[in-house]
C-alpha cells in the first residue's frame, strides 16, 4: 500500500528535506543511433529529457545529487549530459497522482501550432 500524501519522507515542510523533480537532458553520441535508426534522418541527433526525483536539503542540493546522476548514466550507456537541469519542488512527498514536473511558458501559438513545435514534432521516440 502507498503512503498517503504527507506521510512520506521530505513531508516534514521547511525545515526538512523537500522532494525536487530535476528534468536532464542528453544528446546521443552516436551508439545509441547506430542500434536503432527506426526514424532518424541524415545529420539528426537524438535527444533524451530524463526526470528523475531527489529528496534533498535544497534546490541547488538537488542539482548537485541529479548532475552527479546524470553523469553516470550518460557515461553508462554512451550519451552525452549536455548541461542543462531544470527542476521543480515537489509539494510534499511523490504519491499515487502526485504532480512530479511542471514547466509554464507563455506563446502565441495556438493550440495545435504549440503542441506541433514543443510536444508531436513527429520525431519523438516514445515508450508505449
Amino acid at each position: 500500500m502507498l503512503p498517503a500524501p504527507g506521510e512520506m519522507p521530505g513531508d516534514d515542510g521547511p525545515d526538512g528535506p523537500t522532494w525536487f523533480a530535476v528534468r536532464c537532458v542528453f544528446r546521443d553520441t552516436g551508439e545509441i543511433g547506430r542500434r536503432s535508426r527506426r526514424g532518424r534522418r541524415r545529420g539528426e541527433a537524438l535527444y533524451e529529457e530524463r526526470i528523475t526525483l531527489w529528496l534533498a536539503e535544497s534546490e541547488d542540493h538537488a542539482f548537485e545529487l541529479a548532475e552527479a546522476e546524470a553523469r553516470e548514466y550518460a557515461e553508462d550507456i554512451a550519451l552525452e549530459y549536455v548541461e542543462f537541469a531544470d527542476s521543480y519542488r515537489m509539494d510534499g512527498g511523490p504519491y499515487s497522482g502526485a504532480e512530479v514536473f511542471s514547466l509554464m511558458r507563455y506563446s502565441r501559438r495556438g493550440v495545435r501550432r504549440y503542441l506541433d513545435r514543443f510536444f508531436d514534432t513527429g520525431r519523438e521516440r516514445r515508450r508505449r
